[in-house]
């Protein structure tokens, strides 16, 4: 199939642009570089040396023999382009990964939470007006996160996507429907993505666009089997308080003797899944679209749940590491239970990588190799939910 990755250069979109291509789809990326000019912004750097993009698909070419081809656009704002790449590019699918995905950075200031909003809720409503206006037959797999549901402690398996509901009507006669999940966002980033769920399911009621609405956990691991056939092909890895994802902020902590820093008391359950099964599912995703109808099909893209701490005394175990119990900048509860449904994927055949397997290893060594590009000061989480949060943190 021909697929637009629109963020083919960030953290996802790229493993998955080369997994799509290496899979024998024709790829084409679709990105503005905005996710490297936040580097610029934070002072920070990928752990991970990072080609640029130019490069990196000139040298998947060299050593695969296939062609991603590359169109620089801000999705956001730029409709008119838009438009013209679904008219030359011609996609029978468009993976959605171009949205900003920090919980902390989006709340780090006022300016950053308009930022999030700005982009990321105009990026999605413009690519579905533009796939209308189009008239094509796109099929949309949007990246979204299990974050949408909130981290309540709620006696059931969070289904996907949708809860059936029963309620009187003015006869008192019980009625059914079905909803989507409520959502509990925590974060402006978090609220983007709950009204990504709301636009998705107005456009694929009133226009017939075919959606497939990933909820995908906490991401962990950076490598796979494609990167790791060329140095300059390298994934990022996001270590700082801003862009790194928990266990991979413990891997690099460890690889380098820095304490795990645990954020409150680390009772918090979260969703997880490998960088691997995370392309994977995008591919079962993008082959399956023959699936959608005008029902937004929600699959939850995760593997296992853990406690933060739990996963510290992991990582720690491992290595000897010590832990180090910090004040957690979020708005959260202290400790939460979770339990998540993921029939879907597991039915398309996902087979997945458990946090038990080689690749845990794998990815503290590489922490090790780069060691040296390791800024200790941008490990500490600067950025705080509300003043009460940064009150606690400065006493």
């Amino acid at each position: 199939m021909k697929i637009a990755v629109l963020g083919g250069d960030g953290f996802c979109g790229w493993p998955s642009s080369l997994h799509l291509s290496a899979s024998g789809h024709e790829v084409t990326i679709v990105d503005n570089l905005v996710r490297r000019r936040a580097d610029d912004e934070l002072g920070v750097q990928s752990l991970t040396p990072i080609e640029p993009l130019d490069v990196r698909v000139a040298v998947w070419k060299e050593v695969s023999g296939r062609i991603i081809d590359v169109v620089d656009l801000d999705l956001a704002h730029d409709y008119d382009g838009l438009l013209s790449m679904l008219d030359d590019v011609r996609p029978e699918v468009v993976v959605h990964f171009a949205e900003q995905r920090s919980a902390p950075y989006s709340m780090k200031s006022p300016a950053h939470k308009r930022y999030t909003a700005d982009n990321n809720i105009n990026a999605t409503h413009n690519l579905l007006a533009a796939i209308v206006q189009s008239g094509r037959d796109v099929h949309l797999v949007h990246l979204g996160t299990m974050g949408v549901y909130g981290y309540e402690s709620v006696p059931l398996d969070l289904p996907e996507g949708y809860l059936t509901v029963s309620y009187p009507d003015n006869n008192g006669v019980m009625r059914d429907r079905e909803i989507l999940y409520p959502t509990r966002p925590g974060s402006v980033y978090h609220l983007t993505k709950s009204m990504d769920q709301l636009m998705f399911q107005f456009y694929a009621q009133n226009d017939g666009v075919r959606i497939t609405d990933l909820h995908q956990g906490i991401v962990w691991g950076t490598q796979t089997a494609e990167t790791e056939q060329d140095v300059r092909l390298i994934n990022r890895f996001d270590y700082d308080g801003d862009y790194g994802t928990v266990l991979n902020r413990f891997l690099v902590q460890a690889a380098i003797g820095y304490p795990l820093t645990v954020h409150g008391s680390g009772g918090q359950t979260r969703a997880f899944i490998n960088i691997n099964d995370s392309i994977e599912c995008i591919r079962l995703a993008v082959e399956s679209g023959d699936e959608v109808g005008n029902r937004v099909r929600v699959m939850n893209q995760m593997t296992e749940t853990h406690k933060v701490a739990d996963l510290a005394e992991l990582v720690a175990d491992k290595v000897g590491a010590q832990i180090d119990h910090q004040v957690n900048p979020r708005a959260e509860a202290d400790e939460n239970a979770l339990t998540v449904r993921n029939d879907r994927l597991l039915g398309l055949g996902l087979d997945p990588v458990r946090l038990d397997s080689d690749r845990l290893t794998a990815e503290i060594d590489l922490g090790k190799h780069y060691a040296h590009r390791i800024d200790m000061s941008r490990i500490p989480c600067r950025s705080y939910w509300n003043r009460d949060r940064q009150s606690a943190a400065e006493e």
